[in-house]
């Protein structure tokens, strides 16, 4: 069983940048690929990057891509989404999860989740 916890959302400006990070605990880390995934109010839960186990392969959605990076540090048992430039349609809760496939887009392919964190961006 995996816990996951993220932090670092927040409320800033378009143009701002955040970084969000997601601490796991209870099963080992470095075995899971990773996911981002945001729900926005009456929207469907999109996948916004994944990475895999070590950290060599990375997808990015489509309207994050060049904006967003993930990264992974498997000795602190932490992932990491950096958002530069971010925009009032970035606005929503923010997952971090945990799958064994290494860098899946499809969100019914990861078991554990965090509880998510807010991040809104006022124009």
């Amino acid at each position: 069983q995996v816990q996951l916890v993220e932090s670092g959302g927040g409320l800033v400006q378009a143009g701002d940048s955040l970084r969000l990070s997601c601490a796991g605990s209870g099963g080992t880390f470095s075995s899971y690929g990773m996911g981002w995934f945001r729900q926005a109010p009456g929207k469907e839960r999109e996948f916004v990057a994944a990475i895999s186990q070590d950290g060599d392969n990375i997808n990015y959605a489509n309207s994050v891509k060049g904006r967003f990076t993930t990264t992974r540090d498997n000795s602190k048992n932490t992932v990491y989404l950096q958002m530069n430039s971010l925009k009032p349609e970035d606005t929503a809760v923010y997952y971090c999860a945990a799958s064994r496939m290494a860098f899946a887009t499809n969100s019914r392919t990861y078991d554990y989740w965090g509880q998510g964190t807010q991040v809104t961006v006022s124009s």
